[in-house]
C-alpha cells in the first residue's frame, strides 16, 4: 500500500516537473504582456521612458460607436468563419474516418501540407483566383452562371472565402481527433434501431464529438475574430476589423494607450462570446462535454 502511495506521488511530482517549463513560458510570454498591457492601457500618456497619471478615459472612449460597430463586424466575421467552417468539417472529417481506410494517413498529410508553407503565400494565391480574369471566373463563364467578369477581390465575400480556406484546417484536426475513436458499432446499432443518417448524426456522432467540436470552434472563432493579414489583403481598404484598428492605433496613430485598451476589451468580448457558447453545450447537452454517452 506505502509502495503504491509512494508511486502515486512520484507520477505526480514528474508530471509537475514536467509542466513547470510550460507554466514559466506561459507567464513570462502571456500573462507579464497582458499585464503590461492592461498597465498600458489605464495610463494618460506612454512613452519608453515611463507612465504618465492613471486614467480610465481610454475605455469611456470604447463606448463611442466607431469601437462598438468594428467589434461587432469582427464578432460576425468569427461566427460565420466558424460556421461554415463546422459545416464544411464534418462531411470531411466523417469521410476520413469512414471511407478511406488505407489511405487515411496520406490524406492527413495532404490537409497539413499546407502548413509547411509561408501563410502569405497562401492569401496571395487566392489573387489570382479571385481577380477578374482568374480561375473562379473563367471557371464561372464556362460553366454559364455569369457572362461578364465578376470582381470578387476586395469584397466580404473574397475575405470569407480566405478565412474558411485557412481555418478549416483548425476545425477538421480536433473533431477528427475524437471521431475517429466512436465505436462503429454504436452507428450500425443505430441503423439497426432504425435510426435515418441525419438521426444518428444528431443522436451518436454530434453529441459524441462535442469536445472536438468545442475545440474547434475556440480556435477558428478567436483566430478569425482577430485576423488582421487577411481582411488588409484581400479587402483592401473597404473593411476594419479588430485587427485593423488595433494596428491603426499602435502603428499608425501612435496611441499605445488606446491600443492596449482596445485590445483588453476587444479580448473580454470574445472571451465572454466562447465562454456563452461553452455555458450553452454544457447546460443543451450535460455529459457530452465530458466524452459520456448522453
Amino acid at each position: 500500500m506505502i509502495e503504491q502511495e509512494a508511486k502515486f506521488c512520484l507520477r505526480h511530482v514528474k508530471a509537475f516537473v514536467l509542466g513547470v517549463p510550460a507554466f514559466i513560458w506561459q507567464f513570462v510570454f502571456f500573462y507579464v504582456p497582458l499585464f503590461f498591457l492592461f498597465i498600458i492601457s489605464i495610463t494618460k500618456s506612454w512613452n519608453i521612458l515611463g507612465f504618465g497619471s492613471i486614467t480610465m478615459a481610454n475605455y469611456w472612449a470604447m463606448l463611442a460607436w466607431a469601437p462598438v460597430k468594428i467589434i461587432s463586424a469582427s464578432l460576425l466575421m468569427a461566427v460565420m468563419t466558424t460556421s461554415i467552417c463546422v459545416v464544411l468539417a464534418y462531411p470531411v472529417v466523417y469521410f476520413l474516418c469512414r471511407y478511406v481506410g488505407r489511405l487515411r494517413s496520406f490524406m492527413m498529410f495532404l490537409l497539413i501540407l499546407p502548413f509547411w508553407t509561408n501563410f502569405l503565400l497562401h492569401v496571395y494565391a487566392w489573387f489570382m483566383m479571385l481577380e477578374k480574369h482568374g480561375l473562379v471566373n473563367n471557371l464561372l463563364i464556362k460553366l454559364g452562371l455569369i457572362s461578364q467578369p465578376v470582381s470578387l477581390l476586395y469584397s466580404y465575400l473574397a475575405i470569407v472565402i480566405v478565412m474558411v480556406h485557412s481555418y478549416l484546417p483548425f476545425m477538421i484536426f480536433p473533431l477528427y481527433s475524437v471521431m475517429e475513436k466512436i465505436d462503429k458499432q454504436l452507428l450500425e446499432a443505430s441503423a439497426d434501431l432504425g435510426a435515418t443518417f441525419w438521426q444518428t448524426f444528431f443522436r451518436v456522432i454530434f453529441p459524441l464529438t462535442l469536445s472536438g467540436l468545442m475545440t474547434g470552434v475556440v480556435l477558428v472563432f478567436v483566430t478569425s475574430f482577430a485576423e488582421f493579414v487577411i481582411p488588409e489583403l484581400v479587402g483592401g481598404d473597404k473593411f476594419f476589423f479588430v485587427g485593423n484598428l488595433i494596428t491603426h492605433y499602435f502603428l499608425v496613430a501612435r496611441n499605445a494607450s488606446a491600443g492596449a485598451a482596445f485590445t483588453i476589451v476587444s479580448s473580454l468580448v470574445v472571451l465572454g462570446a466562447i465562454s456563452g457558447i461553452y455555458a450553452f453545450v454544457r447546460s443543451a447537452m450535460p455529459g457530452a462535454m465530458r466524452g459520456k454517452k448522453l
